[in-house]
């Protein structure tokens, strides 16, 4: 089975290297790019075609949620996993909207990156536990919508 691959899009440089850091300690992963914000990704999701993107949400230039829009109308077989310091639940009803396949906190990441990331692998969506009774309540009625909003 070839490795996972995966594209990290976060403008703390020290925070990206952890986040490589602790995929690199799991095997079956593989990254296979790294941007410091939604331009620079889509850049290049021209040139590699990951099966998943690690996407802050709030970035310069082009922040997450305009990205993951772009993302499900161009590339719409990319998986995508926010991971964001937002706990407010706009943020996940957002995510719900446009049909990323995860929402994790970034306090949850150390023990909660792998499980979030075989979940997506298989299918599954996932929450960060914390933000999940306030998804359950608006996520059976809202749709997938990626048409693109600005903020």
């Amino acid at each position: 089975m070839s490795a996972y691959q995966i594209i990290l899009a976060e403008d703390h440089l020290n925070f990206r290297r952890l986040i490589r850091q602790e995929l690199e300690s799991f095997d079956g992963f593989e990254v296979v790019g790294e941007a410091n914000d939604g331009r620079e990704l889509l850049d290049l999701l021209e040139q590699v075609s990951p099966d998943l993107v690690i996407l802050d949400i709030s970035m310069p230039n082009m922040g997450g949620i305009e990205a993951a829009q772009r993302i499900k109308l161009s590339h719409p077989e990319v998986k995508i996993l926010f991971l964001s310091m937002h706990k407010n639940p706009v943020y996940v009803e957002r995510a719900q909207q446009l049909g990323v396949a995860g929402y994790l906190l970034k306090e949850d990441m150390e023990g909660s990156l792998l499980s979030a990331i075989n979940q997506i692998r298989t299918g599954q969506t996932y929450i960060s536990p914390i933000l999940v009774p306030n998804a359950q309540a608006r996520g059976d009625k809202k749709k997938p919508n990626p048409k693109i909003i600005s903020y």
